[in-house]
């Protein structure tokens, strides 16, 4: 595997670009993100020098997050979540990382290349990313025993943690899964060519056994109301050596008894997202001629893609539209459970022993709008370099693209931000919706899917995000019904964002939501008069700001918007002159939520286990309880202060999505917009 090239190797030509001398000032020596092991020692090297100041911008930055010294990544080269250890959101804690990590890193080394020609880093990014957070044959040993036929068997979902372990339930049936034979076909394997979301890097809990080996966990597990602060980690490969009696199983899932397994969840916004990384990487190899570089990348993005496929389909592979009961629910056959939305997880498992092999695939039934990528999806079914293998890969993402546009249509408030998400499985288990409940395609709007503490549907970041990617393919393409949408939200998100003399701004933060959309007519949309947003409070955090700027640029190259040109600008120049900092741009956060470290974690009465650490598992543990190591976080006397009755505590993170976000945004905008 390679590193960056040694001393009198011959460069990469920089077209419009001069050479700098080595150790110039685009900052720090950079480490060698995502190239292994022996890429993590510093290197001095030649940098090539900016064309335009957002160039220049965009590798000061690049410099930052890729310094050694800096802490973003692990000594594999995978990048933390953030550099702070003390982080409680998605993941609990700074030093795990998720799929959503890895293909910012992809993305990242992708617009390197872009501004320097050289690809190695791209390549070396999506090595990295294959090695750690793709399961190897070994982590997913008996997939040859699953039978499309019976993809799994049902379980209710259920609406607290209090309520589970949720029981398996064989009388209700499952739909057929279209998608194994012909990916089998295709590749020659019954493995599975996905991420999974969550990976504890530093082995912190040490769920991985002896050592620090990046082990992959898991966390969210027991229904909506289950906020990360109610969750108990544990290893995908469970074998009862840690937890209970039956390892974490028996936590989650009723049973008469319990085999050793394993499972895997898979993120699809993020798979999507690293397909979305070699569309453009792609794109730009070949404006330089170097397509030939990253060919073989590229090929591997479109295997993902078409593996990605199973996050299109129900949960249990049901008829999509108008279930109100799990029996019902007729199972589906062919295409006929497909959704075609990106789904909020799909998810594989089966059997660690081999000589009795079973396994299990599942898609989801729940979509929010702020997931959907029609880009990826644009992709994988018009762009030939990404074609999928598969027989039917290239027309399911023409009609996820389809769908995908037709979804943000229906979820688009009067105001224009877009609502959260629909399901084919109301409350999870295939329930009766409330009488009036409007549908898409038969599917139920559900104000917000997934989860409810916090509100899925109340973060701006997932309107800034899923806007990007909607702005994106509108550029490519000048698809009129994505500029519709675009136009609408464009004009609402514009109306909510101050930029002050001084540079510094505000756009929205928390959002509010009432009324529902019209029931979907594709052929006569309803103008959803009676589905509302409201603006609950504004922000300046960085990583947003970063993708809401490329958002405007994207929409504003391709229509020639002024005021979202200018605030693309403003955004980013505001950031450079007020939040730039050693690390990267980073703004102070007060976490009220804090006072949540000692919130009970639920854990039936008279079930008993401990944590790899010795840490007690039973009916009074709380989130820290079981996260005993916390308390040796130098940043610990900050929460306990808190909980004794102190001010809430400020932090100022650097997520490594947060900086990433940011340097693409200079990089696009130095691409589109900077004359």
């Amino acid at each position: 595997m390679r590193s960056f090239p040694e001393p009198g190797e011959s460069r990469p030509e920089l077209s419009r670009r001069r050479v700098l001398a080595i150790g110039a000032a685009a900052a720090a020596i950079p480490v060698a993100a995502g190239l292994g092991p022996a890429g993590q020692a510093a290197h001095a090297r030649e940098v090539s020098a900016a064309a335009t100041p957002y160039e220049q911008r965009f590798l000061d930055l690049y410099g930052k997050i890729t310094n050694p010294a800096n802490g973003y990544f692990s000594p594999e080269g995978i990048p933390y979540h953030s550099v702070e250890t003390l982080i409680v959101e998605a993941p609990d804690h700074g030093h795990e990382t998720t799929s959503e990590a890895y293909s910012y890193l992809i993305w990242l080394q992708a617009m390197y290349g872009k501004v320097t020609g050289d690809w190695t880093r791209f390549n070396s990014a999506w090595e990295t990313m294959e090695k750690f957070m793709i399961p190897t044959r070994a982590d997913q040993p008996t997939n040859s025993f699953y039978n499309a036929a019976k993809p799994a068997t049902y379980a209710p979902e259920r609406d607290t943690p209090a309520q589970y372990p949720a029981p398996l339930d064989p009388s209700v049936a499952a739909g057929s899964d279209p998608l194994a034979a012909e990916l089998r076909s295709a590749y020659g394997t019954d493995d599975i060519y996905g991420m999974h979301w969550l990976q504890d890097v530093d082995n912190t809990y040490g769920l991985g056994g002896a050592g620090t080996a990046p082990t992959y966990i898991n966390t969210f597990q027991r229904g909506p109301q289950e906020s990360v602060w109610e969750t108990v980690p544990h290893p995908c490969r469970d074998d009862f050596t840690h937890g209970g009696r039956n390892g974490y199983l028996d936590l989650f899932t009723g049973d008469a008894s319990y085999a050793r397994q394993w499972k895997f969840t898979n993120a699809p916004d993020a798979d999507a997202r690293a397909v979305q990384a070699a569309y453009w990487a792609h794109k730009w190899a070949t404006a330089q001629g170097k397509q030939g570089q990253v060919a073989a990348t590229v090929a591997k993005a479109a295997k993902m893609g078409d593996y990605l496929r199973y996050a299109l389909f129900d949960k249990y592979f049901k008829k999509v539209g108008d279930c109100t009961s799990p029996s019902g629910c007729a199972p589906g056959g062919g295409k006929n459970s497909a959704h075609y939305l990106l789904s909020w997880y799909y998810a594989w498992g089966g059997a660690l022993d081999t000589s009795a092999g079973w396994a299990w695939r599942i898609g989801c039934s729940h979509s929010h709008g702020g997931y959907q990528n029609p880009l990826a999806a644009h992709a994988l079914s018009s762009y030939a370099p990404l074609a999928p293998k598969s027989a039917t890969g290239r027309a399911d993402w023409a009609q996820s693209l389809k769908r995908q546009l037709e979804f943000y249509r229906w979820l688009q408030s009067a105001e224009g931000a877009i609502a959260g998400g629909a399901t084919n499985s109301w409350q999870g288990r295939y329930a009766t919706p409330p009488a009036g409940t409007p549908t898409f395609y038969g599917m139920y709007y559900d104000e917000k899917p997934v989860y409810h503490d916090p509100p899925s549907n109340q973060w701006f970041g997932f309107q800034a995000w899923s806007m990007e990617r909607v702005a994106a393919y509108y550029h490519q393409t000048g698809a009129a019904d994505a500029k519709a949408v675009l136009d609408k939200w464009v004009t609402w998100a514009l109306a909510h964002t101050s930029v002050n003399p001084d540079g510094s701004y505000l756009f929205p933060s928390t959002l509010s939501w009432s009324g529902q959309p019209d029931t979907w007519n594709p052929s006569r949309p309803g103008a959803n008069s009676g589905l509302h947003v409201s603006v609950v409070d504004r922000t300046n955090d960085v990583g947003v700001a970063g993708a809401y700027a490329r958002t405007l640029v994207y929409y504003a190259a391709r229509s020639g918007h002024a005021r979202a040109r200018a605030t693309a600008k403003a955004l980013l120049d505001g950031m450079w002159s007020h939040h730039q900092d050693a690390r990267g741009v980073a703004v102070p956060e007060k976490r009220a939520d804090y006072n949540r470290f000692d919130d009970a974690v639920y854990v039936p009465n008279g079930w008993s286990g401990r944590m790899p650490n010795g840490d007690a598992v039973n009916s009074t543990s709380d989130f820290t309880s079981i996260r005993s190591f916390y308390k040796k976080d130098p940043d610990w006397p900050k929460v306990q202060a808190y909980l004794s009755g102190g001010n809430a505590p400020t932090f100022t993170y650097h997520r490594f999505w947060a900086q990433v976000d940011v340097a693409l945004a200079l990089g696009a905008y130095a691409e589109l917009l900077e004359s």
